[in-house]
């Protein structure tokens, strides 16, 4: 019998588009069954971070969130975008600020309103002290280089749901970035990369995430299928993130676990 896991922590689940409309409760329920006690709502412009903060009020000690503007978005940001993240920062449920970061794959925003949307976070971040949860794709080089000059004025950064090589993962974690882990890892048509990578990670530097609804591994179980709808990922496959995680770093999936957790509890500031 597969060993049960619990007090796992979701950092990244995008629980306030429609794919979760008609049926969150049931969503968070199945999630705490499974062995999640925690998920963190991804906020990816002005109106996702207001919707993650009212499903946080709505589920106080399950839910926290974020709250920022994905770089897809960039093209929306202006002072006025600023002020209106800004005071979302006062709400207890915010404990990081973003997604943000630089997306050049599929560039729905110009690049250059990418890099201005980007820096304008990260000061933000600096001014609030509080961390930011960051997104990269096919930038890495611009990325690393916004990110070493306002390194020293941040509190802390994680990349999230991290793809890349191990020389990227490296050179995220000489300037102590966190690297979240999603269900990409269980490809084994895209994921070789993020499975060499995790070898050579220090486990205090990984915490979890499945990015909901998005990224479904593809090595699921029936068991664990037939709770899920067609296509939809849930934050109940954490556990199967973390024991395929414990597989790649020769480590037991409950050390991974705690590791993970505890590095979650104290990076978003989430009581026991």
């Amino acid at each position: 019998m597969s060993e049960a896991l619990h007090d796992l922590i979701d950092i990244g689940a995008n629980l306030t588009g429609s794919a979760f409309k008609n049926d969150l409760p049931a969503v968070i329920d199945r999630a705490l069954a499974s062995g999640v006690s925690h998920m963190v709502v991804t906020g990816t412009n002005l109106q996702h971070s207001e919707l993650a903060i009212e499903q946080c009020d709505l589920n106080i000690g399950i839910l926290c969130s974020t709250a920022g503007v994905h770089p897809h978005h960039a093209k929306e940001w202006s002072d006025r975008t600023a002020h209106q993240i800004h005071n979302l920062l006062d709400h207890a449920a915010v404990r990081a600020i973003g997604e943000c970061g630089l997306d050049y794959k599929r560039n729905f925003s110009d690049p250059k309103d990418q890099r201005r949307c980007f820096e304008a976070q990260l000061e933000l971040a600096a001014d609030a002290r509080l961390p930011v949860f960051l997104h990269q794709r096919d930038a890495h080089d611009d990325f690393l280089a916004i990110l070493n000059r306002w390194r020293d004025q941040l509190v802390g950064g994680v990349a999230h749901c991290f793809t890349g090589t191990p020389d990227e993962a490296q050179a995220y974690i000489d300037i102590d970035l966190k690297i979240g882990v999603t269900g990409w890892l269980c490809d084994e048509r895209r994921g070789k990369s993020l499975q060499q990578a995790v070898q050579k990670i220090p486990l205090q530097s990984l915490m979890l995430e499945t990015d909901a609804p998005y990224l479904m591994p593809r090595d699921l179980s029936t068991d664990t299928k037939q709770h899920l709808q067609d296509r939809r990922n849930e934050p109940l496959v954490l556990p199967h993130v973390c024991k395929t995680l414990a597989h790649y770093m020769g480590e037991a999936p409950s050390e991974v676990a705690r590791q993970t957790s505890l590095l979650a509890r104290q990076f978003f500031n989430i009581e026991d």
